[in-house]
């Protein structure tokens, strides 16, 4: 049983990373908006790695484009889904890897939200010119993604 000290402890640290995360996100997005105008690009390893800024009006990969309200509808539920599943149970029912794959990826998807809901689109200026551009938010999803089926894959371990 982990002592109530401990849960509320890592309930702080997994706040902390959540806003640390949004925070991230929103600054630099705000940074790129106020530097670049929309579809210019500045090479930081030329070829490799650009800040190109554009407006992506749909999802992962440019889908469902132009369809905001289905976009902040789907996102609103996820993010009301992955709230209550963190916030649910005892704290020994989840474990810890688990617990923090969800909280980057309820950052992350926090974060497109938060564009969506005040413009319409989501900004994105990460580009590794072999891949959609993406930004912060985009990152803290997959990372969490990534870690989820790891948390997954050690807790089928561990029950096998």
């Amino acid at each position: 049983m982990i002592p109530l000290g401990s849960f509320l402890l890592e309930e702080l640290i997994l706040m902390i990373i959540i806003i640390f995360i949004l925070g991230l996100d929103q600054l630099t997005k705000l940074f790129i908006n106020k530097n670049l105008s929309l579809n210019q690009s500045i090479p930081i390893f030329k070829g490799i790695f650009h800040l190109t800024l554009i407006h992506n009006r749909g999802a992962a990969f440019g889908l469902f484009r132009n369809q905001v309200i289905l976009l902040i509808s789907v996102s609103f539920f996820a993010i009301l889904l992955i709230y209550f599943n963190l916030r649910q149970g005892s704290p020994d029912k989840k474990n810890s890897l688990y617990k923090l794959s969800l909280s980057f990826i309820l950052a992350g998807a926090l974060g497109n939200l938060i564009d969506r809901l005040c413009f319409g689109y989501v900004i994105d200026f990460l580009d590794l010119r072999i891949w959609p551009v993406f930004n912060v938010a985009d990152s803290a999803i997959t990372i969490g993604a990534i870690l989820l089926g790891c948390s997954l894959l050690r807790e089928s371990k561990v029950k096998t």
